[in-house]
C-alpha cells in the first residue's frame, strides 16, 4: 500500500498549468489554460468491501480556450498490483449531473451499483526514481481511438490526451499539459 499512497500523494490537490500556458501565450501558440482537482471519495461510497485495498478519485478538469470554459469530470478507482499501479474509469455515478458533477457535489454512491467505463483501458503506471509513469490506449469505437499518457511527480503532473477518428487526431495537443500543483 506504500506505493499506492505515494501515488495518491501525487496525483491528489489543485493544480493548474498557469505557467505553461502563460508562456505558450507569449509564444503566440493557441494552447487551453487547464485546471485539475482530484480528491479521494472514499467516504462518499457506500458498502465498500472490508478488504478494499483501492482509492476512488474525483477528478474535475476544467480547460479554457478562447475564452470558453468546459469541465470534464471522471470518477477513478486506484489500486495496487504487483506490477504496478493501475487506474480504472468509472461511470459517473446514476443520479449525477456529468456536466456539473464534482467533488463537492457529489451525493453518496453505493460499491455495488457503480460500473466501470467499458471503453476505457485501464491506464498502467510503473515508479522509477520517484516518478510515477504510464497510460493506456482505449479503442471507443472501430474508427476511434483514445491515448493517454502521464507522468507525475512531487512537483508536477504532466498528461497527454489525445483522440483519433480513422487515425487522424480530433483532440489533443503536441506537448503534454503541464500542471503545477497551487
Amino acid at each position: 500500500m506504500m506505493k499506492l499512497d505515494n501515488f495518491i500523494n501525487m496525483m491528489t490537490g489543485y493544480f493548474n498549468n498557469k505557467e505553461q500556458f502563460d508562456n505558450m501565450q507569449k509564444e503566440g501558440k493557441t494552447y487551453p489554460y487547464a485546471e485539475h482537482i482530484n480528491t479521494i471519495c472514499n467516504e462518499k461510497i457506500l458498502n465498500l468491501p472490508k478488504d478494499f485495498n483501492g482509492k476512488f478519485v474525483v477528478e474535475e478538469s476544467y480547460y479554457e480556450t478562447n475564452g470558453k470554459r468546459h469541465a470534464s469530470p471522471h470518477l477513478f478507482l486506484i489500486t495496487e498490483k504487483e506490477d504496478g499501479i493501475v487506474l480504472y474509469s468509472y461511470e459517473i455515478p446514476e443520479g449525477e449531473d456529468k456536466s456539473t458533477f464534482s467533488y463537492d457535489s457529489m451525493k453518496n454512491a453505493d460499491y455495488t451499483e457503480l460500473k466501470k467505463s467499458e471503453k476505457f483501458t485501464p491506464a498502467l503506471y510503473h515508479e522509477k526514481d520517484g516518478i510515477w509513469e504510464g497510460g493506456s490506449t482505449s479503442q471507443f469505437s472501430p474508427v476511434m481511438t483514445f491515448k493517454l499518457w502521464e507522468k507525475f511527480s512531487d512537483s508536477c503532473l504532466e498528461v497527454s490526451e489525445s483522440m483519433e477518428v480513422n487515425g487522424k487526431k480530433t483532440f489533443g495537443y503536441d506537448e503534454p499539459i503541464i500542471y503545477k500543483r497551487v
